[in-house]
């Protein structure tokens, strides 16, 4: 299988000394339980829901041939929920709402779709508690369009790992540890090794 991971820098796994992220860490774990993928990392640092709804389709269009099992993974939302120059969040949260229904409708007519929810900050409160909002609304979203949603808000604003380390670099991205959990907390979801197990409909 062929899997873009598309999103932010959470994505991208910024502040990762080992440079693997969760998507790194949760795709050789899969690996060693026997499932042949190929996974590209399209996370962008700084992207917003906005970002993301302009590039995603053709990005996943030159990586995912029909004639392969291509998958879509997203995760975003953090970036719309931070400040912008006029102290205001980057996307509204009702524009962030339609930017992910638009995002998954297409993406999920296409693909087999996951979603990640988006990820703390931790040095902001104002900016988390947008967070955990849009986390709540993007989980609605997933559930009328029948995604597989994962809500890791809550996890890692209680992870330690991604507090502290989080703390001790820019504030916002945690190091290998905050990664290592995220991972393993997706690795654990029923729907991903569900999702894993999928056969393609072109496979014997």
């Amino acid at each position: 299988m062929r899997i873009c991971f598309l999103g932010d820098s959470f994505v991208n796994g910024v502040g990762d000394d080992t440079c693997l992220g969760w998507v790194g860490r949760t795709c050789a774990a899969a690996r060693k339980q026997g499932h042949d993928m190929t996974a590209y990392n399209l996370g962008v640092r700084g992207d917003t829901s906005a970002d993301i709804a302009v590039r995603w389709l053709r990005e996943a269009e030159l990586r995912l041939p029909a004639n392969h099992d291509g998958r879509l993974v997203f995760s975003f939302g953090t970036n719309d929920c931070c400040p912008g120059e006029d102290g205001q969040p980057r996307v509204p949260h009702a524009r962030g709402v339609e930017n992910a229904q638009a995002i998954l409708s297409a993406a999920t007519a296409w693909l087999p779709t996951l979603m990640i929810g988006p990820l703390p900050v931790c040095d902001d409160a104002a900016t988390d508690g947008r967070v955990r909002d849009l986390s709540r609304a993007f989980g609605k979203v997933c559930a009328q369009l029948g995604v597989p949603y994962l809500d890791v808000f809550p996890a890692m604003t209680s992870c330690d790992a991604w507090r502290r380390e989080a703390a001790s670099g820019d504030g916002a991205h945690p190091n290998s540890g905050g990664y290592a959990a995220l991972a393993g907390l997706i690795g654990d979801w029923a729907a991903w090794r569900a999702w894993l197990e999928m056969k393609h409909p072109d496979s014997d």
